[in-house]
């Protein structure tokens, strides 16, 4: 059986970092994914956990708007409220956890959005090496070796 979900995604508030009884770090984070095109868009908000040193990097690194990659397991499950009614959920245990953009693009530098640099090429820092020119004969030896062919 297969339990795998690949989700990409914006982060709808900044991550929960907590911690259990026992100090194993744990954090809550929800994602908004559109699908759909025009007026059949819709957006679906998934909510997220990670653990240990995964749950330490999204809380380090990401926040409310970036770009996030989750892959994981869904997961279900319940718990008896204080009303004593049953309750349940259904999340994404994320077992790895990606950026969606680069540093350049979050800080505004070349997204579409019309950031500082937006749509320009980038600027290389140094010539590229070029390739000496050779003649068609310089190949001649390596094109002539069919009697040296093992079929």
């Amino acid at each position: 059986m297969i339990n795998k979900a690949i989700l990409m995604g914006r982060l709808t508030r900044d991550p929960e970092l907590r911690h259990t009884g026992t100090g194993t770090p744990v954090c809550s984070f929800s994602i908004a994914i559109d699908n759909g095109y025009g007026e059949n868009r819709q957006t679906d908000f998934i909510n997220c956990v990670a653990w240990n040193k995964t749950a330490e990097f999204v809380s380090n690194y990401f926040s409310k708007g970036k770009m996030i990659i989750v892959i994981g397991r869904i997961s279900t499950r319940s718990w008896e409220g204080q009303d004593g009614k049953r309750n349940y959920t259904t999340e994404v245990v994320a077992s790895e956890v990606s950026f969606g953009e680069s540093k350049r693009s979050q800080d505004g530098g070349s997204d579409y959005t019309g950031g500082q640099n937006a749509y320009s090429a980038p600027v290389p820092t140094q010539a590229a090496p070029q390739m000496p020119e050779l003649a068609d004969d310089d190949f001649s030896p390596l094109l002539d070796t069919d009697d040296d062919l093992p079929f």
